[in-house]
């Protein structure tokens, strides 16, 4: 689906839409069964999710700038921002890049990692998992660098146990559509994570984020999301939520940190950023499209926004 085509849910679930906004696409599994002293050097995936799921004993999980942290089975693990980091018997261990250890293509979605020796025996399900990069790039900005669950309630932990062996029976079988079951399966266990996390974290009431949930100011902001070219001001906006225009202005920059009129500005230079790396539409066409009545007002804005002007953007 293309950015000039998008469908939006209905506005009555904001948390739902910026979930749907993700359209995450999951695009490599790894089941790994692991046992003696490893450590494994995850590697940096700008743009991308990990996630892993510890299925059967436990293991170390050492991310910059954290103590390490020991995971338990059953734990999820989300990093959102695809930063580098070790999974390992002993956080003492010299770490192995991953892709040094032995790791067996099986298909072109699905990997299989076998480390043997003595001690406990661990049982890991890893995933790298894209998103849209314009849609979701508001909620990934705001989440933290790693989401973790330790354990799931009984119920949804039965519904995890279900889906992590049909994820393994459709590759062990690789027929025809499987890879698309595992892919969707694994893409819903990550919406959980980052749902638990929303529902869960007091930071998910702050920023961006907290305005996305309050009753009002995320029907402003669902408004300038959905129709970047109106005229927007503090005054339409403040009538679309049904607030004054200085208590509006107050709670949007107080919850924000940023004015209306900047937010708005920022929003139509993003997807314009977006439209000038994946196609040459005309500037001109872009502006029009963007609420902008020249050209040379679009460059001035953008340029301003960005730090650089439109013919400046590297496709």
């Amino acid at each position: 689906m293309t950015l000039d085509n998008l469908v939006y849910p209905t506005a009555n679930d904001p948390l739902g839409e910026v979930l749907h906004q993700l359209r995450l696409d999951g695009s490599l599994y790894c089941r790994s069964h692991l046992a003696g002293g490893w450590s494994l050097a995850m590697p940096v995936l700008p743009g991308k999710m990990m996630f892993h799921i510890i299925n059967q004993g436990s293991c170390w999980l050492s991310l910059k700038g954290e103590a390490p942290q020991k995971l338990q089975q059953g734990a999820l693990l989300l990093i959102p921002h695809g930063l580098g980091h070790t999974l390992s018997s002993d956080p003492d261990l010299e770490p192995t890049p991953f892709f040094d250890t032995g790791v067996k293509r099986v298909s072109e979605r699905y990997e299989t990692l076998d480390i043997f020796g003595e001690g406990e025996k661990t049982e890991l399900i890893c995933g790298v998992v894209g998103f849209d990069e314009f849609t979701g790039m508001q909620l990934v900005k705001s989440l933290p660098k790693m989401i973790l669950l330790q354990s799931l309630e009984q119920g949804k932990a039965n519904w995890l146990k279900a889906s992590l062996e049909l994820i393994t029976h459709e590759a062990r079988l690789l027929k025809p559509g499987g890879e698309t079951i595992i892919t969707h399966l694994a893409d819903i266990l990550v919406i959980q994570l980052i749902r638990h996390w929303l529902e869960e974290s007091p930071e998910a009431n702050q920023g961006w984020l907290g305005a996305i949930k309050d009753k009002h100011l995320g029907i402003a902001l669902r408004a300038i999301h959905h129709e970047p070219e109106k005229n927007w001001t503090v005054d339409s906006l403040a009538r679309e939520c049904g607030m004054s225009r200085s208590g509006f202005s107050a709670h949007f920059t107080q919850t924000m940190g940023n004015t209306v009129k900047n937010y708005v500005t920022e929003w139509r230079m993003s997807i314009a950023h977006h439209k000038l790396k994946k196609n040459h539409e005309p500037l001109i066409s872009l502006a029009e499209g963007l609420g902008y009545s020249s050209e040379a007002a679009f460059s001035r804005a953008f340029k301003r926004v960005m730090g650089f002007s439109p013919s400046q953007t590297k496709a």
